[in-house]
């Protein structure tokens, strides 16, 4: 494809199997921490594992946050994933109140139906396989895909956006929350699209198709 995907490297991600991934359909990588390095690339993608205040730190430390803003408000393809999901927001209360990106308004919070009754056996993490449901039909971002597929998620806290069009894929785990969000060309889920088997290869290869 000719296209080069750089991998923010801020020591919490999974950055081999996202790497791999992205090799596996078709894509090359480049994974630093270096925005001097990371602007060589045609697409961006910030994964993430771990706690969102330190994620915030480490992205500062690099000198990594005004270069993503801008990244993205220049509407070159980009994907975050997990916490790199959760990190676009204004604010996460996990752990404290801690400020994120600020790319699109909204916040974090943490799934709080662990002990009802009715839902007792939804264990927090929400952790293994569930299905997600666009909002958007038909969808071009899930070309090849089956509709209301099953993705990977390893996650306690969700995002709730201030503004509901920018929510572009749902799931239900004992409320419905936002699996995903979209705008213009950038993407981000909660899921781990490099988990998620075919179905997450093929999302990863839809992703790459994105003109930059």
């Amino acid at each position: 494809m000719g296209v080069s995907v750089g991998i923010i490297d801020y020591q919490m991600g999974n950055l081999r199997s996202v790497a791999k991934a992205i090799e596996k359909v078709g894509g090359t990588s480049i994974v630093s921490s270096s925005p001097s390095e990371l602007e060589k690339a045609t697409h961006l993608i910030l994964p993430g594992v771990g706690a969102f205040g330190d994620a915030m730190r480490e992205l500062s430390e690099r000198n990594l946050i005004p270069w993503i803003r801008d990244w993205v408000s220049s509407d070159r393809p980009f994907l975050g994933i997990c916490l790199g999901m959760q990190l676009l927001f204004d604010s996460s209360e996990e752990g404290g109140t801690h400020l994120g990106l600020s790319i699109l308004p909204g916040k974090v919070v943490k799934f709080t139906n662990a002990h009802r009754p009715d839902t007792e056996h939804r264990k927090i993490p929400h952790m293994g396989w569930n299905q997600v449901t666009s909002t958007i039909d038909p969808d071009p971002m899930l070309e090849g895909i089956p509709s209301n597929p099953y993705v990977y998620f390893v996650h306690s806290y969700y995002v709730v956006p201030a503004d509901p069009a920018v929510t572009w894929l749902t799931c239900d785990y004992g409320q419905n929350f936002c699996a995903a969000v979209r705008r213009n060309k950038m993407l981000a889920t909660q899921f781990h699209p490099e988990k998620s088997q075919a179905d997450g290869l093929r999302l990863l290869g839809n992703f790459l198709r994105l003109d930059a």
